[in-house]
């Protein structure tokens, strides 16, 4: 079967895929849109399988792309799941006040964890960090409905928000130390 292209607004955000005879490939989206080899039934066999929540935020994903990570407001989480290769980069950035100002993601998975993503950082974009660390797994999958098999992509999602948190206030303390 000959990749076709298929129109995709998921700029540089990798998907899962799935060919006629239903074997998982990777497909990574470029600005021109997605090269896969999904055919037409087998794509509507798939999305119909998920939640709207995940196909809204799948097909239209909030805060796509990067911030400076060498900018101290900026931290960074980057967190993978190792059974299914699924890798997941958060960021968040935080003015002086403690409050995610902006918040951003790439996410190479399934679209699962792409909604993951998109809804962590819808969530914690506005909010303080205090806030932001309050965000758990379990409020991520029951706004997504994800069924049991997916509940690594909310965990993937929690795990980067903390891990940018983290790395936030890491950059923060260096930030003091080297002023004293």
């Amino acid at each position: 079967m000959k990749p076709t292209r298929v129109a995709s607004n998921v700029a540089r955000v990798a998907t899962r895929s799935f060919s006629a005879l239903s074997t998982p490939t990777r497909a990574l989206a470029s600005g021109n849109g997605l090269l896969t080899q999904q055919t037409p039934k087998v794509a509507f066999e798939q999305r119909s399988s998920y939640h709207k929540n995940v196909i809204d935020h799948y097909e239209n994903p909030r805060n796509v792309g990067s911030l400076d990570k060498n900018d101290p407001s900026v931290g960074t989480g980057i967190v993978g799941a190792p059974a299914c290769g699924d890798v997941m980069k958060l960021q968040i950035k935080v003015d002086d006040n403690g409050n995610i100002i902006d918040a951003k993601f790439k996410t190479f998975g399934c679209g699962s964890a792409i909604a993951s993503s998109s809804l962590a950082t819808e969530w914690i974009k506005g909010k303080n960090t205090e806030w932001a660390n309050k965000v758990k797994n379990e409020h991520i999958a029951k706004e997504l409905c994800l069924p049991p098999v997916k509940l690594h992509c909310s965990m993937l999602a929690h795990d980067a928000i903390q891990a940018a948190l983290k790395d936030y206030q890491k950059k923060q303390e260096n930030k003091a130390t080297k002023q004293e």
